[in-house]
């Protein structure tokens, strides 16, 4: 989170159009309303620009806005690509599951082609090393597999870019996942990826990969982006405090369920952030006696809960929090099985994509927690280390996933798109959390 309690002169918010996001986007509008800076710039797409000048309105703030033009021509292609046999030099295979980009890359490395790998889970080194892998003009590399993460903060040399599908998942204001056509904004930000000024290509083109698909791409890149009506908010930790003052009784969970039924939103300007995810680290947590402002910091952990590992290691974190004692450099590694070895399979790889994450939150609780968390660079270092071994990892994907497909066939792994590591950790998970709850219960 923003600190909003340090003066700066000039701050700068990337994507601003993430307050509208039903998870997160309050990390935004708190940014932009709360950072105590004589200057903001604001990045993000042409959409939010009404609600910006609506939201500084209300706080007296001056708001000039600044237009800039694509440079080169995008161009969408007449015909789908049909078949990877069909991939060209410069090609981007745009997928929305794991499971897609390990599939399609193995099928083009069949072919006799390099392949860069990037998506969200991979560690930022790791994704600059395969950017510059494929940006590389020396480099036989010239095919890209990817999610939607090349659409954020990679400047990449594509020719064409190429939706492998056009449904992603998503999650609902109720926080219920769900498959549906990408927006106008998803796509036009990633098909902007392709062809962009500076680059090697003066043209950038887009098409899709199954034949169906291509008229609704065509539909979707003819729009404007959706307009950003609301931006997103979440109760403050203030907030909650005067709550839990007149209910003592009352869980974290408990209190922000009450807070989000009894508030009132000014709902031309403003809505309320599914809590669910903080609600989940909530009731993880609840027998671990901690104050109450910490529980909260906790609680907006950026944790992906679909890791159960990460979910264990945030739970002794909480663990050893409540102790009062230090989490050492010493006790980190011990926990996540430092030093560690090359990834063998896919498994493997998920595995320390999941241990780079904890290093991550460890990180993020240092800023916040400097006392129990003091090992900040020497975590860094570590990163650093583990990320040069997942760059190994994915240099060598064909073979990970040779050796999973061996593994799976002799009935020793079973894979199943992101949730390729939650067999190995969810007994260790449970039994962790289960240890927990009866120790704090007896």
């Amino acid at each position: 989170m923003t600190s909003i309690n340090v003066p700066y002169e000039v701050a700068i918010i990337d994507e601003i159009q993430m307050m509208r996001d039903t998870g997160r986007g309050w990390a935004w509008t708190r940014a932009l309303l709360g950072v105590m800076a004589e200057e903001i710039h604001v990045c993000g797409e042409d959409g939010a620009v009404d609600l910006v000048h609506s939201l500084m309105s209300t706080t007296g703030e001056h708001v000039e806005v600044r237009k800039y033009h694509r440079l080169t021509e995008l161009k969408v292609e007449s015909k789908a690509l049909g078949s990877l046999d069909a991939v060209q030099p410069g090609d981007c295979i745009v997928c929305f599951s794991k499971n897609d980009i390990y599939n399609v890359a193995r099928v083009i490395e069949t072919r006799g082609m390099e392949v860069a790998v990037i998506y969200g889970g991979l560690p930022p080194g790791t994704k600059l090393a395969q950017a510059h892998k494929f940006n590389d003009v020396d480099n036989p590399c010239k095919i890209m597999v990817a999610t939607d993460a090349i659409g954020m903060g990679l400047n990449l040399s594509i020719r064409r870019v190429v939706f492998y599908s056009l449904i992603k998942p998503t999650v609902n204001e109720k926080g219920e996942k769900e498959m549906d056509t990408i927006s106008v904004s998803q796509a036009l930000q990633i098909a902007g990826r392709a062809g962009r000024y500076g680059t090697q290509f003066d043209m950038g083109y887009v098409t899709t990969f199954k034949p169906e698909d291509l008229s609704t791409l065509q539909s979707l890149l003819s729009q404007q982006p959706e307009p950003i009506i609301k931006a997103g908010l979440h109760p403050t930790a203030e907030q909650i405090e005067l709550y839990a003052y007149h209910l003592p009784n009352s869980t974290l969970s408990n209190l922000m369920d009450i807070f989000v039924t009894l508030s009132t939103v000014d709902d031309s300007l403003y809505f309320m952030c599914n809590i669910e995810d903080f609600k989940f680290l909530a009731d993880m947590i609840q027998h671990v006696p901690l104050p109450l402002r910490a529980r909260y910091v906790f609680c907006c952990a950026p944790i992906n809960k679909k890791m159960p590992f990460v979910c264990t290691m945030f739970l002794k974190f909480a663990r050893q929090y409540s102790r009062n004692q230090a989490l050492t450099f010493d006790w980190l590694c011990r926990n996540i099985g430092w030093p560690f070895t090359l990834p063998k399979t896919i498994i493997d790889l998920v595995h320390l994509e999941a241990v780079f994450d904890v290093l991550d939150l460890y990180l993020w609780f240092s800023y916040r927690f400097m006392d129990l968390f003091p090992e900040a660079n020497l975590v860094r270092d570590m990163q650093k280390e583990l990320d040069a071994i997942i760059q190994q990892g994915v240099f060598q994907l064909t073979r990970l996933l040779r050796n999973s497909e061996t593994a799976v066939s002799s009935g020793t792994m079973s894979v199943d798109d992101d949730e390729f590591a939650i067999q190995q950790q969810k007994q260790t998970y449970l039994r962790d959390y289960y240890c927990v709850v009866l120790k704090c219960n007896l």
